[in-house]
């Protein structure tokens, strides 16, 4: 049966009470005053609390604000019993996070009746909290997986590191990057709609139908047809249904040539020296609509050269887009000029960067960041 704390400094209340909820199978403890109530509360975690108003030492208004701020009693029923019965201070009690009251003197119907009712919600809200507890469980499993899914990072003959951070447990961002053959590497950085379950079990079936090449009639080698082929398996049919933004590029690194497509996406960056050691800097994208919107869409490549220690930076929204009340102070040309700055090949370090620039502590969508650096040959 649940276990009853009776906090009050009149041992003939105390008597009273213990030997009625006795009675109805509820274990008893008392304290003669707060701060005994206090200990006794952090000792037992009591499904409910009947605790006197005006004591000494602590007030059972101050034993309520103590209680509630504790993470582990802060499910447990709180009763003030008073001879109070002012509006005002029933707002203050239950402003201070009491309950319910309990009035003196004590009729015995009702204080049975509001026991019952409290440890009713107890027990609602405790069976909320284990809920919530398997579901982040279960979460944190999923995104661990998703997390074992991103590729690991190349180094020769072309260096790629990634970094995603999600905005929650799961997120819609996913890249990848493989070779289709020993002279065409392919790689892409994609963002669904929103975040959480949802974005992120689609984004992984996208991650798995592009890995495996299970797209029929599909040159991956041609961007604007893996394009294609996405907008036709992935249309918008129902109100909930998802959309997505995608960045996908295929590179012979004999030719040295770069061939794109986006749909919808942020450019990528592509930062290349030149003789007079600075930047030529090149944001690459084409005009085509996110993946879902619209039914026989035609997406269209772009091609490039691809300069000798090149860098080619890809990434989501999520890293400029970080305050939707700030954006003419922190935006897409301030994240470029970011990356063109950046002396770090530590991606950590242009996270950290944004945060400070945009003076967040984190993000409110998922962020995510591909770096790709062409060797010297």
């Amino acid at each position: 049966m649940a276990h009853i704390l009776i906090i009050d400094d009149d041992p003939t209340i105390q008597l009273v009470l213990t030997k009625i909820l006795q009675k109805q199978g509820y274990t008893v403890t008392t304290a003669k005053n707060g701060l005994e109530g206090i200990e006794k509360a952090n000792q037992f975690y009591p499904a409910l609390i009947i605790c006197d108003w005006m004591m000494p030492i602590l007030d059972g208004l101050e034993v309520c604000r103590r209680v509630k701020s504790n993470p582990e009693l802060s499910t447990t029923f709180f009763i003030l019993l008073t001879a109070r019965d002012n509006v005002n201070d029933r707002v203050l009690g239950l402003d201070t996070g009491a309950d319910d009251f309990l009035a003196k003197p004590i009729d015995l119907g009702e204080l049975k009746a509001r026991v019952r009712a409290g440890l009713r919600l107890h027990q609602a809200s405790q069976d909320l909290k284990a809920q919530k507890q398997i579901l982040e469980a279960e979460l944190a499993e999923a995104a661990e997986y998703v997390q074992s899914l991103l590729a690991d990072p190349l180094t020769e003959p072309i260096s790629i590191h990634a970094r995603f951070l999600p905005s929650s447990q799961l997120g819609g961002d996913c890249f990848d990057y493989y070779w289709l053959d020993p002279d065409y590497l392919a790689f892409y950085l994609l963002d669904v709609s929103g975040h959480g379950l949802g974005s992120a079990l689609l984004s992984v079936t996208i991650l798995n139908l592009l890995r495996s090449q299970a797209l029929p009639g599909v040159s991956f080698y041609q961007p604007h047809t893996v394009l294609t082929a996405l907008n036709e398996n992935f249309q918008m049919h129902r109100p909930n249904d998802k959309y997505f933004t995608i960045w996908y590029g295929v590179y012979n690194r004999i030719k040295r040539q770069l061939t794109y497509a986006s749909a919808g996406h942020p450019p990528a960056v592509l930062i290349a020296p030149t003789l007079e050691q600075e930047q030529q800097v090149q944001q690459l994208k084409t005009p085509n609509l996110p993946i879902g919107f619209m039914p026989d869409v035609k997406f269209t490549s772009d091609r490039c050269q691809i300069p000798a220690a090149s860098i080619l930076y890809l990434f989501s929204d999520g890293l400029y887009e970080t305050n939707p009340f700030d954006l003419d102070v922190w935006n897409l040309d301030a994240f470029v000029h970011l990356l063109t700055q950046s002396s770090s090949s530590d991606l950590d370090d242009i996270f950290q960067a944004v945060r400070d620039h945009s003076n967040i502590q984190s993000f409110i969508d998922d962020a995510s960041l591909l770096r790709v650096q062409f060797h010297q040959d």
